[in-house]
């Protein structure tokens, strides 16, 4: 046999090699498809003959090093329905010419390290694995729709503009990874809307330059692994964790992501919602997110053991409208966000919920999210009191002007503490609260004083005290000598004139400590609703 001279074909190729060759100079697509859709299946167990076959070896001798092109003519591999025999390794390669494979089927992995592509586009293809380490490309890479037996490795990838592989389905590695993505970098957009996966997706350390998009995908963790685990992920826009309507039309031959998945707001005739399901653990920790992390129309799928984790995630934006998830914990840990957007009915229960240091500047509640449900979000977040969420809470509520709702607040967290403490400063909590309800609501404080007031001028009218001086002394007036007494600083005339003896002493130094008490109760409540801020 002998290698091709300038143009010409090399004389060992076969008739679907040469048929190839020819189609990579002329630029156009080269379709060894049939008419039978159950043989024209890559997915299918049927067997396609050699008709159909090409060998790994003579695409790597086209990209690498392949035919000028007809004049006229740009070259590009463009294949559909062909089946490729041995491994297709293309590392540390240079590929200029454009490569699009619809609805092929790989016999051996596709190997790809430290390649340099411009695009790649490989749609409905059956590949047993991707080895594609430190893959670079100028423009997309495209992977929808394609079914991949043992993993995907993209690990400090850098794809020039987007990568796209929605409704893929990925089964794990011998390490239970589906992809690994560890240090990728994509200009554009990742969208991975309706994927399949069956092990760990990672993607440690990621960038991503405008959003992830995973509308309606549906993870599933292997053993001892997690369904996601993007700590450090960067999205300069958002994360879309979502359902997604989908239809018959969704993926249908010759459409391409985004153009094949559905992102209508309301449902259309014939559609269905597919929610974004994930069985097993996620972990989103340290992550910065630039608009916003949404969570919506999503299933999570926990173990006892398992967490969402968001510790100290950035974002301006956290919409939190899942379905609640049944075990596992749900980790908001030093996150700090803006806004938090959530419904009542998302968040998991007691001891499934954490969030020390979590800092949120407002609250939108989505549906209805009462006071009762709220001060229940914190307590699920606190199986041991701790006050800081609480005095979160009533800070945000108190800025958006809802102080009623900021003095609820800081009430339970006193009742809370209260539980904490010893048993004589629980009794004495017991009666503050029953009393003036620890200050935070002055109403009762001075309706308390109000009470004193009457049952103090009741008990005088009935027994006016003798003056100490018989010459020095106002008119007698028991209304004011009670007031007098119960109101501290303040002198109405009539305190210090009057001698009590007996058990009317006692009465008069019981009204004294319990005005002062009072008092500063009602003082401290008045300046908290002047206050603001």
């Amino acid at each position: 046999m002998t290698e091709p001279q300038d143009d010409e074909s090399p004389d060992w190729l076969s008739a679907a090699e040469l048929g190839m060759w020819q189609s990579f100079r002329n630029g156009s697509t080269y379709d060894l498809s049939t008419s039978d859709p159950l043989l024209n299946d890559p997915f299918s167990p049927l067997p396609w003959g050699t008709e159909r076959s090409v060998r790994a070896r003579v695409i790597a001798l086209l990209l690498l090093s392949g035919p000028a092109a007809l004049p006229g003519r740009v070259a590009a591999l463009k294949l559909r329905g062909v089946q490729i025999t041995g491994t297709l390794n293309l590392a540390g390669g240079t590929i200029a010419p454009y490569v699009e494979l619809n609805h092929c089927r790989f016999e051996n992995e596709v190997v790809l390290p430290e390649s340099h592509f411009t695009t790649l586009r490989m749609v409905g293809c059956a590949i047993p694995r991707l080895e594609a380490a430190r893959l670079h490309t100028e423009g997309d890479l495209h992977l929808p729709r394609c079914r991949v037996d043992r993993g995907i490795r993209l690990t400090d990838a850098q794809i020039g503009t987007d990568l796209l592989i929605s409704q893929i389905d990925v089964r794990p590695d011998r390490l239970g990874r589906a992809i690994t993505a560890d240090g990728m970098s994509v200009a554009q957009d990742l969208q991975a809307d309706q994927i399949e996966t069956y092990g760990e997706v990672s993607l440690r350390g990621a960038k991503i330059g405008v959003s992830l998009s995973l509308r309606g995908s549906r993870l599933r963790a292997a053993a001892e692994r997690r369904a996601l685990n993007a700590p450090q992920l960067t999205v300069e826009r958002s994360l879309y964790m979502t359902g997604a309507w989908v239809s018959e039309e969704t993926g249908a031959p010759g459409t391409t992501p985004p153009h094949g998945i559905g992102r209508v707001s309301t449902p259309l005739h014939g559609t269905r919602l597919q929610p974004f399901e994930c069985r097993g653990g996620v972990r989103l920790d340290d992550g910065r997110f630039g608009d916003a992390v949404d969570v919506d129309q999503a299933r999570f799928f926990l173990a006892a053991t398992d967490e969402f984790s968001l510790r100290r995630i950035v974002t301006p934006e956290l919409r939190f409208k899942c379905e609640r998830p049944e075990e596992g914990r749900v980790v908001l840990s030093g996150a700090k966000i803006v806004t938090l957007v959530d419904m009542s009915t998302s968040w998991p229960g007691p001891g499934g919920l954490a969030m020390g240091g979590f800092v949120y500047e407002n609250l939108v509640p989505f549906g209805h999210f009462p006071l009762p449900r709220r001060l229940e979000w914190v307590a699920a977040a606190t199986p041991e009191y701790s006050p800081e969420p609480y005095e979160r809470l009533a800070q945000v509520l108190r800025n958006s002007g809802e102080d009623a709702d900021a003095r609820e607040v800081l009430l339970a967290k006193q009742r809370r503490r209260r539980e904490t403490l010893p048993l004589a400063a629980k009794l004495w909590g017991y009666l503050q609260d029953w009393t003036v309800a620890y200050g935070y609501r002055p109403g009762r404080a001075a309706l308390w004083m109000a009470v004193l007031w009457g049952a103090g001028t009741l008990g005088f009218a009935h027994h006016a005290p003798p003056s100490i001086k018989a010459t020095e002394h106002p008119e007698w007036n028991p209304a004011l000598y009670a007031l007098d007494l119960l109101v501290p600083v303040i002198n109405l005339g009539q305190d210090g004139y009057w001698l009590l003896t007996g058990g009317w002493q006692w009465a008069a130094a019981t009204l004294v400590i319990l005005g002062w008490i009072l008092a500063t109760t009602v003082a401290t409540g008045a300046s908290r609703l002047l206050r603001r801020g």
